[in-house]
């Protein structure tokens, strides 16, 4: 292998933050969309149950936190999940076909 091919290889590497993302197994191919998808949800959780808690101060009706979970935070973080495991199994798949 000439010091050209290792270039174009490593040139062609998917990278996330600097950090290449491209050469994950299927086990961490999985694992990464499942804690995003858990980062998500509890991110999303606390930003809306202080969303809640702030409409509920405002206006004075009967909220209760459950709306929070139910409706915003679960179907973001199912969105967060398929989109990331779509995302890592499409880099997985193509990493497979090359090599």
């Amino acid at each position: 292998m000439t010091a050209l091919d290792s270039e174009s290889r490593r040139s062609a590497q998917v990278t996330l933050f600097g950090v290449p993302i491209g050469d994950f197994g299927f086990f961490q191919s999985l694992l990464i969309p499942v804690v995003a998808g858990f980062m998500a949800f509890f991110l999303l959780t606390f930003l809306s149950i202080v969303g809640v808690s702030i409409y509920k101060g405002i206006t004075g009706s009967p909220v209760t936190l459950a709306i929070s979970y139910k409706y915003i935070a679960f179907p973001a973080a199912v969105v967060v999940l398929v989109v990331s495991l779509v995302a890592m199994l499409g880099l997985w798949l193509r990493r497979q076909r090359r090599d």
